[in-house]
C-alpha cells in the first residue's frame, strides 16, 4: 500500500525545499505542490486567514512515519499540518513505479 502525506507550507519555495529533501533521501517517490491555497484557522484565540502552499508526498507504508518525522524536523511552523493518508486504490502501474523508485 502507498500513502500520501499532506503538508501545508508557508509558500512554494518551502514546499519545494521540503519535497526535494524527502525525495532525495528516498523517503518519498515523488512530490506535488499546489502553489496557492487559502487557509482559515484558529491561532492564539483568533481566526486567521493566510495564503499557503500544499505539498503532497507519495511513499510506501513502511516509510510514512519517517517521512512525517523528517518533515516535522525541517518544517518552520510551530505546529505544522502533516497528515498521513492511506491510499486504498491506485493505478497498479503507479503502485509498481513507487515500489521500483523506492528500492
Amino acid at each position: 500500500m502507498i500513502w500520501m502525506v499532506y503538508v501545508t507550507c508557508k509558500n512554494v519555495k518551502e514546499a519545494e525545499s521540503m519535497g526535494r529533501t524527502v525525495v532525495k533521501e528516498r523517503l518519498a517517490a515523488c512530490a506535488n505542490i499546489f502553489p496557492e491555497i487559502r487557509s482559515i484557522y484558529c491561532w492564539e484565540g483568533n481566526a486567521e486567514v493566510s495564503k499557503e502552499a500544499v505539498l503532497i508526498l507519495k511513499t510506501k507504508e513502511e516509510l510514512v512515519e519517517r517521512v512525517m518525522e523528517r518533515i516535522k524536523e525541517i518544517h518552520p511552523y510551530d505546529v505544522p499540518c502533516i497528515l498521513g493518508i492511506p491510499i486504498e486504490k491506485s493505478n497498479p502501474g503507479f503502485l509498481e513505479w513507487v515500489k521500483e523508485v523506492m528500492k
